[in-house]
Parts: structure tokens; C-alpha cells; sequence
């Protein structure tokens, strides 16, 4: 088995520039720390080419808050629409506070975070040094910060500096996660351990492959587009109310995705200059996904899902035009005909209905 080290740069790059699909050939057991930026393999992505394939990219979206703490360090992850990262990096006796808080982009990237620094804090590697390590290091590939004076081969790039190199890193570690990240992560006094803890945590969460491990944690068995959702559900416009699964989480559990259109017929009358999705679709939409996951089984391809009854039923806030849908659907019984379970509608990471839902399955 072959290790390779201190890959958060490299993977840092790619996230930061888009890229999800990338072969790197290696003939050391880690890639080269260059000036101690991302801008090197900026450089590398950006002359390799980028090209756009055809299966869509897969996110982690966080729906629920996701906080690590460790030793005064505090890294947490908020559901959000978009990657953005808040960071305040504080250093020895609070020395070079700064914060910065920034969308992920690849122009951003390329700009204002893959330039920053490696940097150090000359009283945490002098007692390296005495002892002949770290012989790498030295100012053409990192910042050394002494007191309050700044030791660089050149001026600094940015007056945050530290902070933005904190970001690259951050950005670096939840790669290893498995996939690109939706979420607004604050992070506080971060640093490789705690970020790595959190790209743990979130491997666990979302089934992805693991941080660190040596063997990947089994992956969802594929999506469906708005072809494979049609080939399993009878229903057809205007009443087919998933677009696409884009998760399945073993046998049990899928989540779908309903975009939601002025377009839709319901608008015209529920209600003129105020259009709102009916609770009643939004509970069909939940049978439906529910409906996926009962017909996935063996035994019951061909057959066709029936909505039976409805219990603990809560709207919690309206749904309108221009808002995405997520349809949460835990299977909790299948018994041969008869299915129930446990749904729930999100937008923008909120709960806008939920309820317990009792289905039947029949020969079509």
C-alpha cells in the first residue's frame, strides 16, 4: 500500500477550480510544496484544460448544522445554497488576528485564496528545528511569523494573508470528504486536525468515502433523472411531482428533487397574486419519492404505488415559485403490499412539511 502526504494543497486546487474528475501521476509519496500557495497547481489546471462532462457533479448538502470542537478550535458547517467559508485565524497570544469570509468560486479562488501562503509561528517550529527537522522549510516556501515581524523571501500578497492560507487549507481537507460541498462553514482557530475531523464527520453523515480510511464506505446505489423517475412511477404532467432522486441511501432511504415553477398549472388558482404550492402536492410528492424507494426491492419492479393515508401531517411554511424542493423518505415497514414511512420537504435547508405516510403497492 502507498501513502501519499500532504495532498491539501494539490486537492484544495482542484476543488477550488471546479474540478472533480482529475489523474495525477506521482513519483514521490508527496507533491511538491512549491512556494507554499495553490498557485502552482492553479497554474497546472488552467494548462491541463478543463472540460465539462456529462454526468452531474454530486454534492453534499447540508441540511442540519454540524459543529467540532477541539482544544478552543470550533468548525461549523450551515446548510447553504453555496460553498462559503468565514474564518478568523488567531495566532499565539492572539498575534495576527485576522477574518475573512468569501464564496468559493474558481474566479475567487484563482484570485484572492490559491496565492496565500504557507506560514508558521517561529516559537511552534524552533524546537523542530533544534532537532534537524523540517529541513524542507524555509522562506522560499513558507511566511515565518517572529513576534510581531513577518520573515518572507518576499512582501506579503495580501495584507490577510494568514487567514486566506487557513481558507486554502480548509478548502483542501473537506475534499477529502469525497465530494464538493454545499455549506457555509465558520471556522474558528481552524487547523488540519479539527478540519480533518469535520471531513470525517461528514463522510459518515452523507455516505460518502471517508476521510483517511482505507476502504470506502459503500456509495449510493446511482440516481435517477427525470427518465429513470418516469420509468418507476406511472404519473405524467400535471401530476408527476419529482424531477430526480440524487440519492439513495441503502435500500431504506432516497431523497428527490421538485422544482418549483410559476409554470405549474396550480398557480392559476391556489392563489392569484399570491401563489402558493398546496400542501395536499406536497404530501403526493412525498408518496411518490416514498413510492421509489418501496418499488426498488426485488419483488416489487412492475408493480405501482398508491398514496393510503396520511398521519402527523405539519405544513410549516410556504412554498413558492423559484423554490427547490428536497424530499426526504425513510422507509420504517414493508410488508409485502403495504409500506409506510416517514417524510419530510426542505427549502434552503428548512423543513416546510412533514409527515408519516401509510402506501400500497399493486400489479399495474
Amino acid at each position: 500500500m502507498v501513502k501519499i502526504h500532504t495532498v491539501e494543497h494539490v486537492l484544495s486546487a482542484l476543488v477550488g477550480m471546479g474540478v472533480d474528475n482529475a489523474l495525477i501521476q506521482m513519483n514521490a509519496n508527496e507533491p511538491p510544496i512549491g512556494d507554499g500557495s495553490a498557485a502552482a497547481y492553479v497554474a497546472l489546471i488552467k494548462q491541463a484544460g478543463i472540460v465539462e462532462q456529462e454526468p452531474p457533479r454530486r454534492y453534499i448538502d447540508v441540511r442540519e448544522p454540524i459543529t467540532v470542537e477541539i482544544n478552543g478550535s470550533i468548525f461549523l458547517i450551515l446548510p447553504d445554497t453555496k460553498f462559503r467559508i468565514s474564518c478568523t485565524q488567531v495566532g499565539p497570544e492572539g498575534r495576527f488576528t485576522q477574518f475573512l469570509s468569501t464564496e468559493i468560486t474558481p474566479e475567487i479562488y484563482e484570485k484572492d485564496i490559491a496565492p496565500a501562503r504557507t506560514f508558521v509561528f517561529y516559537e511552534d517550529v524552533k524546537p523542530l528545528m533544534d532537532k534537524g527537522l523540517i529541513k524542507g522549510g524555509s522562506l522560499e516556501n513558507a511566511i515565518v511569523a517572529r513576534g510581531e515581524s513577518v520573515l518572507s523571501k518576499e512582501p506579503l500578497r495580501f495584507p490577510d494573508e494568514f487567514v486566506r492560507h487557513k481558507i486554502l487549507d480548509i478548502i483542501g481537507d473537506l475534499a477529502l470528504a469525497g465530494r464538493f460541498l454545499r455549506a457555509h462553514v465558520v471556522a474558528v482557530k481552524p487547523g488540519h486536525g479539527i478540519n480533518t475531523e469535520a471531513a470525517k464527520q461528514l463522510a459518515t453523515r452523507f455516505n460518502t468515502i471517508a476521510a483517511g480510511a482505507a476502504k470506502p464506505v459503500p456509495a449510493p446505489a446511482g440516481v435517477l433523472d427525470i427518465n429513470g423517475v418516469m420509468a418507476a412511477l406511472p404519473h405524467r404532467y400535471p401530476f408527476l411531482m419529482v424531477d430526480r432522486i440524487i440519492d439513495f441511501e441503502g435500500e431504506l432511504k432516497a431523497i428527490g428533487v421538485k422544482t418549483i415553477s410559476i409554470n405549474e398549472p396550480y398557480f392559476q388558482g391556489h392563489f392569484p397574486g399570491h401563489p402558493v404550492m398546496p400542501g395536499v402536492l406536497q404530501l403526493e410528492a412525498m408518496a411518490q419519492v416514498a413510492s421509489i424507494v418501496m418499488m426498488r426491492k426485488t419483488e416489487n419492479e412492475g408493480k405501482i404505488g398508491y398514496f393510503m393515508s396520511a398521519d402527523e401531517v405539519k405544513f410549516r411554511k410556504p412554498v413558492m415559485p423559484g423554490d427547490t424542493l428536497f424530499i426526504e423518505c425513510e422507509l420504517t415497514s414493508a410488508k409485502k403490499r403495504l409500506g409506510k414511512a416517514t417524510c419530510r420537504c426542505l427549502v434552503n435547508g428548512e423543513v416546510v412539511s412533514e409527515s408519516k405516510l401509510l402506501f400500497g403497492l399493486v400489479d399495474k
